[in-house]
């Protein structure tokens, strides 16, 4: 099996049930204030006009979200990964370069995980990617409106999270690309307010077609919560700007 982003914020290893040893888990992180000051710098950004990164950390982030987050940062320093900044309207994500002839941002609209205006309600998640590898990780927290049987996750959440994290490993690959099919295991349900790593790959590719897969695992690596197979299309005759 391919390697698991869990482990991978240590070091690489076989993709087995990935574990995070007692020296990572014990490794020191940011304290949580100097977290806060980096999210109400990145507020003060937002307000100058630019599109706020969602991607960072905020008030709402569990202990064990940093901990991720900070392992893969650390990680991104050589080059190995590099995080993938999230904003609120999808074409903000799209370099100019490769947007349809008369795209623009609809003031209107909002991608579906970042529609909520109060943090750690919702999807809180971050993204990093593996170029050489050809694989994307999301750190991602469910909040309380995620519910679906009391406590847990909702499936449909989660489907949601395995879509937008292999669909963006496709277009880092493919470039701009729609799903044409996913399937998924749920084998264990996730805890509302706990951290999981959703670790997907791109398998090959067969002309405009891209097969990925995916695993969701808890962030101490004991538990497998899903596991899911994705066929993305390659959108051909797009005209450039």
């Amino acid at each position: 099996m391919w390697k698991s982003g869990v482990t991978l914020a240590r070091a690489l290893r076989p993709r087995s049930a990935p574990r995070l040893g007692s020296k990572a888990s014990s490794r020191a992180s940011k304290p949580a204030a100097a977290c806060h000051l980096l999210w109400s710098s990145e507020t003060q950004f937002s307000q100058a006009g630019q599109p706020k990164d969602y991607a960072l950390p905020n008030a709402s982030w569990s202990q064990g979200m940093l901990n991720l987050y900070n392992e893969f940062v650390e990680k991104s320093k050589d080059g190995t990964w590099k995080r993938i900044p999230s904003y609120r309207h999808s074409l903000d994500h799209i370099p100019d370069s490769v947007k349809l002839e008369g795209e623009k941002v609809q003031k209107d609209t909002r991608l579906f995980l970042r529609n909520l205006d109060e943090e750690g309600l919702g999807f809180e998640y971050v993204m990093f990617l593996n170029p050489s590898e050809k694989r994307m990780v999301t750190v991602y927290q469910p909040g309380p409106y995620l519910e679906g049987h009391p406590g847990f996750t909702h499936g449909g959440s989660t489907a949601a999270m395995i879509d937008s994290t292999i669909g963006s490993c496709a277009i880092f690959v493919a470039g701009r690309v729609m799903t044409a099919n996913l399937s998924i295991d749920f084998k264990n349900p996730i805890p509302l307010g706990s951290v999981v790593l959703v670790d997907s790959k791109v398998d090959r590719m067969e002309g405009r077609k891209v097969f990925l897969s995916c695993q969701v695992w808890s962030a101490d690596g004991q538990t497998l919560h899903a596991e899911a197979t994705a066929l993305f299309i390659q959108l051909a005759s797009l005209t450039r700007r």
